[in-house]
């Protein structure tokens, strides 16, 4: 259908289009020196050494998950609430991913009490998953990490441009691996594309080799003169971004931060209309409000069939909403765990629903989904 008021909105101002424009007109569209600015442009951003640009976060994930030494027999720790794309990195490496729960619905976060009592003597890594835009609790995981000799990888795909709190820091430099998306629903979007942080210069190596099949020199090394051959020095991947994407991303990032702004000022206005609502709970607080950079708005309602019939009743009046089903539920993961149980995890699966929100949403837009929402939970009158 057509969306009164889809999920996301995607602006894309003539400046954006014309950077594009030009990459196709310069006649070179791979890993050249426009990926080379955005990487460096990015690490500017999240304050981080080095960027390495990727073809999407899925391969930021899998190529961190390699370069933190995961392999057969290891295992990594990960909540269950996130996208499948984060469990099935480590598992491309040959690891197993645990799944542990969150902290509870309102703060549908990695819980740092359950990652400690799925720890055994495999375990060789943490992801952390920034979700919705909202910060994990990675100081508390980094000292755990640190004091057990553990990798912590921060999936900050929903959440670039957010600060974790207490340190201050952007998402995806509190640790050795931060991980990024470009994806289209993202806030830095470029349609598809990803990125891995780190301050470790022999971590950033391995990650650029593995992402062009582990060769020594690229095309663009040898386009300019700089080697005339290469070797293969292990088994890599085409993981390469092209220069139309890193045009876009770089044209884009300038923005980012009133981008947030702006998601941020539309979070507090439904945030201040929405508060008191019967059947509807807000989830997060202020201050997570004031660090999240927002990739969604999630609410919560009183379990998952009047989750249903609110989202039913929300896109009858042309308002589209999302949710996040719990990882473990997949058919895939209860054939391989069918005993586990995550029930913090499995209430915030069943309960939350993720309202529309982009920079550009207008207060009309604001106000008519509130009133969709209000319309969607009240309840009919008795006649007496």
């Amino acid at each position: 259908m057509s969306w009164q008021i889809p999920l996301t909105d995607i602006a894309m101002p003539e400046e954006d289009i014309e950077a594009v424009l030009d990459t196709l007109r310069s006649g070179w569209l791979t890993m050249g020196p426009r990926t080379q600015d955005f990487e460096r442009a990015f690490a500017d951003y999240v304050g981080a050494e080095h960027a390495v640009a990727l073809s999407s976060g899925t391969a930021a994930l899998h190529l961190s998950c390699i370069a933190a030494g995961l392999g057969r027999g290891d295992e990594a720790i990960v909540p269950a609430m996130t996208f499948a794309a984060t469990p099935s990195a480590i598992r491309y490496t040959g690891a197993e991913a645990v799944l542990c729960d969150v902290r509870g619905p309102d703060d549908p976060l990695v819980d740092p009490d359950d990652v400690v009592r799925r720890l055994t003597p495999a375990t060789k890594a943490v992801v952390a998953v920034h979700m919705f835009g909202y910060t994990a609790p990675v100081e508390e995981l980094r000292v755990l990490c640190d004091e057990r000799g553990l990798v912590l990888i921060e999936d900050a795909a929903q959440a670039v441009g957010a600060t974790v709190e207490g340190s201050g820091r952007r998402t995806g430099t509190v640790d050795q691996l931060g991980c990024f998306s470009f994806f289209s629903k993202k806030q830095l979007c470029v349609g598809e594309g990803g990125m891995v942080t780190t301050d470790d210069a022999e971590l950033a190596a391995r990650v650029r080799s593995l992402r062009s099949h582990a060769m020594t020199s690229v095309t663009w090394d040898r386009h300019r003169g700089h080697e005339d051959s290469y070797d293969i020095t292990g088994i890599g991947f085409n993981f390469r971004i092209d220069e139309p994407r890193a045009a876009l991303g770089l044209s884009r990032l300038p923005r980012l931060e009133d981008d947030i702004e702006a998601r941020r000022a539309v979070v507090r206005a439904y945030r201040a209309r929405l508060a008191g609502v019967d059947g509807l709970e807000l989830m997060f607080d202020d201050a997570a409000v004031s660090r999240s950079s927002h990739f969604g708005f999630p609410v919560l309602l009183q379990d998952r069939a009047a989750r249903d019939a609110f989202r039913d009743a929300l896109h009858r009046q042309g308002v589209q909403t999302t949710w996040y089903p719990a990882v473990h539920l997949f058919s895939d993961y209860r054939r391989r765990s069918p005993e586990l149980s995550l029930p913090r995890t499995e209430e915030v699966a069943d309960r939350h629903c993720l309202l529309p929100l982009s920079p550009t949403l207008s207060e009309t837009e604001i106000a008519q989904v509130v009133d969709a929402v209000e319309g969607a939970l009240s309840r009919p009158r008795v006649a007496t």
